[in-house]
């Protein structure tokens, strides 16, 4: 099983450039919302439905009942005063409702064209500062001439742009990690370890994982951070097709084929079909097959982390 990973730089010398947003990738967006998401995207140049989904899940993780310590409130984290000026009836039923999602993902596209024209004379790129006037105000960005300085907001900008790929369907190759041979020697290493639910390899664990903790440490070894849980860290990447993956490539698993919330499974593709895993209670880390009828699809680790 190890020379299935030599070479793994060499195949990435020998690829194409990334692809090109076509739409919403398969499952990204909670079925629920993807029309909306799909729709709205659209809703003007600085937007698309890429950004938007990725926008909503840094704002709540599709929680529509999401509060915050600073009263935001729904899926898009309106605050009162916010909602009360640019909150709009999406959906047609004749109010405005900001726990609504019908109303509240309308509401949020509309809300960044808006700011998006506020700031259309600002330097720098107009999505970019169309994310900093949502996060900062619009006269933050007017002021200092593009995205502020403010870690909060630079911080923000930075995220979403980096998730927007991993929401977006793309055509063509995606390009490889440079760093997915160093997260799959590390993997290797812990081949034989027992799991342990919610481990994460530290030494009071006695250096035992469960699989989305080996995942995050093997890339953590190399630089790259993901999220935690295995739903989430589907979210740090453009997603390769089956015929497309490549070693280091992470490979999900879930119940509904639809909808990435239900993935509960997640491996390090290796080659050949296979994947280092740690499976469940009672097992070890190992090398198994990934093409099993509840393979969801794989994420490319963006190599910026």
């Amino acid at each position: 099983m190890t020379l299935l990973i030599v070479g793994t730089y060499v195949a990435a010398a020998h690829l194409g450039g990334g692809g090109r947003v076509v739409g919403l990738a398969k499952g990204a967006v909670p079925t629920a919302y993807q029309s909306l998401v799909q729709k709205w995207g659209s809703l003007c140049p600085a937007l698309n439905p890429a950004l938007l989904a990725a926008q909503l899940y840094q704002e709540s993780g599709w929680r529509a009942d999401a509060r915050s310590g600073a009263q935001a409130q729904g899926i898009a984290q309106f605050i009162p005063g916010t909602w009360a000026t640019h909150g709009i009836d999406g959906d047609g039923d004749g109010d405005r409702d900001v726990w609504d999602p019908k109303d509240a993902i309308p509401s949020a596209a509309s809300y960044d064209c808006k700011l998006a024209s506020y700031v259309k004379d600002a330097a720098g790129d107009p999505t970019e500062n169309m994310l900093a006037a949502y996060n900062a105000g619009a006269y933050a960005v007017i002021k200092y001439g593009g995205v502020p300085p403010y870690r909060e907001t630079k911080n923000y900008v930075s995220t979403i742009r980096k998730m927007e790929q991993s929401f977006a369907s793309t055509k063509g190759r995606v390009d490889p990690s440079r760093r997915a041979a160093g997260a799959i020697y590390y993997a290797q290493k812990k081949l034989g370890t027992p799991y342990l639910w919610g481990g994460n390899g530290t030494p009071e664990q006695g250096g035992r994982f469960d699989c989305s903790g080996l995942t995050l440490a093997a890339y953590r070894s190399v630089g790259v951070q993901l999220p935690r849980v295995a739903n989430d860290q589907w979210n740090s990447g453009p997603h390769p097709k089956r015929d497309e993956l490549l070693p280091g490539d992470l490979v999900f698993f879930g119940s509904d084929m639809n909808n990435s919330r239900s993935i509960d499974h997640v491996g390090i593709y290796v080659g050949g079909g296979h994947m280092i895993n740690a499976p469940y209670t009672g097992a070890k880390i190992r090398f198994d097959p990934i093409d099993t009828p509840n393979y969801f699809g794989a994420t490319r680790p963006s190599g910026d982390g």
